[in-house]
């Protein structure tokens, strides 16, 4: 086992008492890292309790907790008088690169079929300064897609009423953003996607069927028609552990 460092507090894990996230996922958390960094291989015994409960800070049964929730991740397992041991590394399987430009966003998603959600409450669209111009109307549509019958993303959408209308049976088959790009007559002025770095909610984790505060990566999509007018906002959320991004920053020179 590789010695534990000695640490009075743990400067990986948040200490602010106004944090939101119970600290057993804090502790969790700063542990999958370490397996995932390699710092406790497979086959390595991590920590006692007491060191952890030392190191972070914190009460017995939060170090249990975390130490659960790994164990039901499958990443360790305890045995009694012996400790606690890793069983598997994370998965780092990031299968799913996203896109920075228009073909590369379209081409891989043009054959999924999007599992339907019920739309739910109907949130207005997040639209920002720079975006565009509103529509009038918006439909809502919520769904997750699949890969080898595992969910990789959970989409929630709204697309202009007026495109909608042209192709109600499209869109409720087929990908939002592949129905746009193959829509006879559209005409997409403008669509730009930013990527933000977040953690599952309960919504997030039940339809994912990954751990609560996992690891997560949030697509916002937005495309504009002709006019300017926005006709699509999309918001997809990944698990963190299957998502690539990639970006040419000098191409070779020839």
């Amino acid at each position: 086992m590789k010695p534990m460092a000695n640490r009075s507090r743990s400067n990986e894990l948040r200490t602010d008492a106004g944090s939101r996230v119970p600290r057993y996922l804090q502790v969790a958390s700063v542990l999958r890292r370490r397996i995932s960094d390699g710092f406790w291989p497979v086959g390595a015994r991590i920590a006692t309790l007491e060191e952890l409960e030392k190191e972070f800070d914190v009460a017995r049964v939060t170090v249990r907790q975390a130490i659960d929730l790994l164990a039901s991740e499958g990443l360790v397992k305890s045995f009694q008088g012996r400790g606690t041991f890793v069983t598997k590394a994370p998965g780092v399987d990031r299968w799913l690169q996203l896109a920075t430009d228009w073909q590369s966003l379209i081409d891989p998603i043009r054959d999924n079929v999007p599992f339907p959600l019920p739309p739910g409450p109907e949130p207005a669209p997040r639209i920002e300064d720079g975006d565009g111009t509103p529509a009038g109307r918006y439909v809502f549509l919520r769904s997750i897609q699949k890969r080898d019958g595992k969910p990789y993303a959970f989409a929630r959408v709204h697309i202009a009423k007026d495109v909608y209308d042209k192709a109600p049976e499209a869109f409720a088959s087929r990908v939002a953003l592949a129905v746009l790009a193959d829509l006879p007559g559209l005409t997409i002025s403008r669509a730009h996607q930013t990527l933000a770095i977040g953690a599952a909610d309960v919504e997030t984790a039940r339809h994912l069927e990954i751990p609560l505060n996992a690891p997560t990566a949030e697509a916002r999509c937005v495309v504009a028609g002709a006019d300017g007018t926005i006709i699509y906002v999309g918001e997809i959320t990944y698990p963190g552990d299957c998502v690539r991004l990639n970006i040419e920053l000098m191409a070779e020179a020839r």
